[in-house]
């Protein structure tokens, strides 16, 4: 054994590095708002929107506007209590400066600011300060205006009494650090979803969002406080709503066909935990659980969400037994039976919840599960008793999704465990790569056995795979487990990724880091690609969470003018090479050539011999592409498969509620709504006939 010398290295207290300030958010800002893309680029918006929602929440607010402006800035208003200006006796500096600059600095730890909260951290403010190549604050309250500005977290001067004022609120107004987001566009949609949530669930409060990016006018933010009164020629929303809760699962459900007509609704405090619920059953096998602590949304649940689930499950098993339409032979419902084609909302509000990190994507707080278990235990029994037809239709509901389960499960142990156990090899139309490394194996899904016969022979055989399939795959929207199972081409599928299904998926065995659908440009290939995407959101969301599927981007056209050959990958690339190389830009027919004529004059009497040669010589073909089973192998390489030149678009998921939705229009049973999504949206379809 060879004894290595280490090296006399100094390391004494002088190399301890103390960052001050919020010199650590600037140097490690993954650590405050999750990542520095788009997520966390919306992070920012949030925490200062949520300020002002936490002051609606305690009754000092009823109206907040958040505004995008040019250059993607952001002006968020409320007309609450305004944060203090005056000195604070611990920082020497004004209330203002500390929440702006001083991590875990706010009014949400003490007794007398704020008595529900969702920012309890103390970080978003100051966080955001420090993200922001500047920052401004206006405040208006004490029948004065104060300003301060910042710039990336670093004070320009002491806050200061600029005029006199009537108005009440506080006025943040920030752009976010290039040198910190790759990206610093905000998301209308994203914005609308978001602050609507919020609107139901802060009942009376009027939420406005504005969109002032394209306004070519000047905006004199110095003199005014909303926005509104400018009557700006913007696109704008407004949210009010009334009903709370009730109101929003009648929003999440217009499009579903309802298993019974009252919405439940339980509204209570149980030791010191406010406590709202809101369900109702539809005509579906999906689940749409939303959570929120203190209005923050928690899209990892906790222990409200498992305070709700275990009383769900525990109380319609006594209600079905109590009433024999449980028979013991059936076995118990299970929380997954419970729970199918359930739409609910729990909203709990409590003092000092323990989050899962600044980004509070999960509660900890034991007491919201003992709270949330109490009230609606208490709630729905009563519910299920004098509403006995919708408690029969939710039994209903219930009791076939255990037949489903327990034929789903007959149908997995013959197919998936039979493979683990028995010996099941990989599909027979699968081409396998050669390297039993996940991290750099790829698999193709194709189209079709001929894209399959280009794909084997131009591949990499090391590292990449290629998988056939057949004709289109099923629907697998409303369809259970077990007739999905029964489809050849998912279980050849399911059987090449080698991790399983449902209860028994282990991520872990999965043979391939990068899934790639490659289907043909048309029509039928946009169909194949839009029933895989389906599948996987349906049973493999962690895939597509992690980015691990893809789509393929094959080239439409081919273009040669003698030796030499180009791919154009839309119409615009191809028009652009054409005119480069000379010629007129035109149709093309699908799956043929054709040869266009350059662009050239005869000036006198050149010899016409001669005039054709040239002709001949400069005349460009391009051949449309129809499938990828039409290029051969060595062409489907450079286009698609070359890791080195290939255009690959990664599948991303950045509102799961919208997504979800989107599924639910396109691919489910219903029609009407499927419809006027095409309607709605023919004008910006990208039709290839």
């Amino acid at each position: 054994m060879v004894k290595k010398e280490l090296k006399n290295r100094k390391y004494d207290a002088e190399e301890i590095v103390v960052l001050e300030g919020l010199e650590p958010v600037r140097k490690r800002p993954g650590m405050y708002i999750g990542s520095t893309g788009v997520d966390g680029l919306h992070h920012l918006l949030v925490e200062i929107f949520d300020n002002s929602r936490d002051e609606a929440m305690n009754g000092s607010c009823d109206e907040i506007e958040v505004a995008l402006l040019p250059g993607d800035v952001v002006r968020i208003v409320d007309n609450g209590a305004g944060i203090p200006v005056d000195i604070h006796k611990k920082t020497k500096v004004s209330a203002l400066e500390t929440v702006l600059t001083i991590l875990h600095a706010g009014g949400k730890f003490g007794d007398g600011g704020y008595k529900f909260s969702g920012g309890l951290h103390g970080v978003g403010a100051s966080v955001v300060n420090a993200l922001s190549e500047w920052l401004r604050a206006e405040i208006h309250r004490n029948d004065g205006k104060y300003v301060q500005e910042y710039e990336r977290g670093k004070k320009k001067y002491n806050v200061k009494r600029v005029s006199a004022s009537k108005l009440h609120g506080t006025i943040i107004t920030f752009k976010p650090d290039e040198q910190i987001f790759s990206e610093t566009k905000y998301s209308w949609d994203r914005l609308v979803n978001h602050l609507r949530g919020q609107a139901y669930l802060v009942k009376s409060l009027r939420i406005r969002l504005i969109d002032a990016r394209g306004y070519e006018g000047k905006i004199d933010l110095d003199k005014i406080f909303w926005l509104r009164d400018l009557g700006l020629p913007v696109p704008s929303k407004t949210f009010f709503f009334e009903g709370g809760l009730l109101s929003l699962i009648k929003f999440y459900n217009q499009k579903e066909k309802p298993l019974h007509r009252e919405i439940f609704y339980a509204d209570k405090e149980q030791n010191g935990v406010f406590v709202e619920i809101a369900l109702q059953y539809v005509d579906d096998i999906d689940v749409k659980e939303i959570s929120y602590t203190n209005n923050t949304v928690t899209p990892e649940g906790g222990m409200h969400v498992t305070g709700f689930r275990t009383a769900l499950t525990r109380l319609l098993n006594d209600y079905a037994k109590k009433n024999n339409v449980l028979k013991d032979s059936d076995g118990g419902l299970t929380g997954d039976d419970v729970r199918e084609g359930l739409v609910a909302v729990i909203s709990v509000k409590l003092l000092n919840p323990q989050f899962e990190g600044q980004t509070k994507t999960k509660l900890g707080s034991v007491e919201a599960r003992s709270a949330v278990d109490a009230v609606f235990s208490e709630m729905f029994s009563a519910f299920l008793e004098e509403h006995p037809d919708d408690a029969k239709a939710i039994i209903n509901k219930g009791i076939l999704a255990l037949k489903a389960r327990k034929a789903a499960k007959a149908a997995k142990d013959s197919i998936i465990r039979k493979g683990a156990l028995e010996g099941m090899t990989l599909p027979g139309k699968l081409a396998d790569c050669q390297s039993r490394d996940p991290e750099e194996s790829e698999i193709f899904i194709v189209e079709g056995d001929s894209a399959g016969g280009s794909g084997k022979q131009g591949r990499d055989r090391r590292i990449q795979a290629v998988l056939p399939l057949k004709g289109k795959i099923l629907n697998v929207e409303k369809a259970r487990l077990d007739r999905m199972m029964a489809f050849a081409e998912i279980r050849s599928l399911i059987i090449a990724m080698g991790v399983g299904i449902g209860d028994m998926m282990d991520l872990t065995k999965l043979r391939y880091h990068k899934i790639i659908i490659a289907t043909d440009a048309d029509v039928d290939g946009a169909h194949i690609a839009t029933l895989l995407l389906t599948f996987f959101f349906r049973y493999y969301r962690e895939l597509i969470e992690q980015g691990k599927i893809f789509i393929a981007q094959p080239p439409l056209y081919k273009i040669k003018k003698g030796r030499e050959f180009f791919y154009a990958y839309n119409d615009e690339e191809k028009n652009k090479i054409i005119k480069e190389l000379g010629g007129l830009t035109g149709e093309v027919e699908e799956g043929e050539a054709e040869e266009v004529e350059p662009e050239m004059a005869v000036e006198g009497e050149e010899d016409k011999e001669e005039s054709s040669a040239k002709t001949r010589t400069a005349k460009i073909s391009i051949q449309r592409y129809k499938g990828l089973g039409e290029m051969n192998p060595e062409e489907l390489w450079e286009t698609t498969l070359n890791p080195e030149t290939r255009v690959l678009k990664q599948v991303a998921i950045h509102d799961f509620d919208d997504a979800d939705k989107t599924f639910d229009t396109l691919m489910g049973n219903e029609v009407g709504p499927r419809k006027l999504f095409i309607q709605t949206h023919a004008k910006t379809a990208n039709l290839d006939i």
